[in-house]
């Protein structure tokens, strides 16, 4: 899995007509930076905050993003909702824009102290046009170069008009709605998130591909694609290889001994660096799964076993998340557990809970967190007698639990015949592993009631702290 997080503190422009975006990289450095789902059909832009505009000066700098206004401003028969949302817009009162095929929905503060829900749907491609469009763009390489560079040039339209696809909307594509009384199309604060829809598409004409139907990366993908097809078949024939009898290919002779294998390093190697390049995928998560990929290659040339054979999705996420240090929390390692915990459908608090378990006994640990059994006649038996003898309180046996009286420790009985200690506040039932498993289960208690906590999982910097 490749868990694909693009946080991080947006670049903001500064108030005033020079705060403008103009179009290429200075346009993209101070737009609002996104968050991006995992399966790139769903991206968040951040709230831009509060700026001053000319009279009279367009809201978008583009010429696309000024196509968007247009197709706004020939949708609306009010000019004065218009100019309302604008300085909604202006005055940012537009709080995050979410985007995915078809939609545009936002918060948008108005004269109440409750926001109202506005959104706009636009018309998406369906596969044919999207196909006839692909191939167009695929046809020009000039096309591609100009997305990857944030652009959309005139030809670009052009090219996707000729193959029956209208990129840029028009005021029939449009269909505003919102959660305010006033049933003007648009209302002002439809008007305000079409506006701010504009800014978005000055920095990345992704964003109106998005509003199309595809995401970045499956167009980027199926671009590339097209393009090796299109080279494939203009590069001329190889020539014809000369032909070997199979009798000579078989036929007994000498060859020399293959050279000894180089000695295994005695730790994983580093990967290399990944930039953060246009339609790339995000540099930190390459970083994360190919230093895995090292650490299992690694493990597989010294110990003959591979960590991954066997493991099932959740327990991959949970080895993955258990391989980063918690001491400290970075933002990288927060935003891998809230990646991993939305992957595999489970809350951050699951994820940290698993990983204090996996880092107990890996696999072991993490069944004696989850799965409940029924143990045979035998040391589970003989666990109650032998902590009544060392002077502990007669704990409450269910299934291979055993519960102190108390309600804040547990011992559970794990199928590798370990005992793991567990700890929660009493009366709770939220039960988090600690300390190290033992086959004694005096010992795991004694280890339990010392504080003996299980590395990197113990006070503030515990990783069910990850919000």
């Amino acid at each position: 899995m490749s868990p694909r997080p693009t946080t991080g503190p947006a670049a903001r422009p500064t108030t005033g007509p020079a705060a403008r975006p103009t179009t290429g990289p200075a346009a993209r450095s101070s737009a609002p930076r996104a968050r991006i789902g995992p399966d790139d059909l769903r991206r968040t832009f951040e709230a831009v905050p509060a700026r001053t505009s000319a009279e009279g000066e367009p809201f978008a700098a583009s010429w696309w993003g000024r196509a968007w206004v247009d197709a706004l401003e020939t949708l609306s028969m009010d000019e004065a909702r218009l100019a309302r949302g604008r300085a909604y817009a202006d005055d940012g009162q537009v709080a995050a824009i979410t985007v995915t095929p078809g939609r545009v929905v936002a918060y948008v503060h108005g004269s109440r102290a409750r926001p109202y829900r506005a959104e706009l749907r636009l018309r998406t491609f369906a596969d044919p046009g999207w196909e006839a469009l692909l191939d167009a763009v695929a046809a020009r390489p000039g096309h591609l170069s100009a997305l990857l560079a944030k652009e959309m040039p005139h030809s670009l339209a052009r090219t996707a008009e000729e193959a029956g696809v209208r990129l840029l909307p028009a005021a029939d594509d449009l269909d505003p709605s919102c959660t305010c009384p006033d049933h003007g199309r648009p209302c002002k604060h439809v008007a305000a998130l079409c506006f701010q829809t504009a800014l978005l598409l000055d920095s990345d004409p992704f964003v109106l591909l998005l509003m199309r139907g595809r995401g970045e990366r499956e167009l980027l993908d199926a671009l590339a694609r097209r393009n090796a097809e299109h080279s494939a078949r203009e590069r001329p024939a190889a020539p014809a290889m000369p032909s070997v009898a199979a009798g000579d290919a078989f036929a007994a002779r000498f060859l020399p001994p293959l050279p000894a294998p180089r000695p295994v390093p005695p730790h994983p190697g580093q990967p290399p660096s990944y930039p953060d390049l246009p339609g790339a995928r995000d540099p930190l998560g390459l970083d994360h799964l190919a230093t895995d990929a090292v650490a299992r290659a690694h493990a597989l040339l010294t110990t003959g076993r591979d960590p991954l054979a066997g493991l099932t999705e959740w327990q991959d996420a949970v080895r993955l998340a258990a391989a980063r240090p918690t001491a400290g929390l970075t933002a990288t390692t927060r935003a891998l557990y809230r990646e991993l915990a939305y992957a595999t459908g489970r809350t951050t608090t699951d994820l940290a809970r698993a990983v204090a378990a996996w880092r107990q006994g890996e696999a072991e640990g993490l069944a004696a967190l989850e799965t409940p059994w029924d143990p045979p006649a035998g040391p589970f038996d003989r666990a109650r007698p032998a902590l009544a003898a060392a002077g502990f309180p007669r704990f409450t046996p269910w299934r291979n639990h055993l519960t102190h009286p108390a309600g804040s420790l547990q011992l559970r009985f794990g199928q590798d015949l370990r005992w793991y200690g567990y700890e929660s506040d009493p009366g709770s039932e939220d039960w988090w592993p600690r300390a190290a498993p033992d086959p004694d289960p005096v010992s795991a208690i004694e280890a339990l009631l010392a504080g003996d906590a299980v590395p990197d999982t113990a006070g503030d910097d515990d990783p069910h702290y990850v919000r």
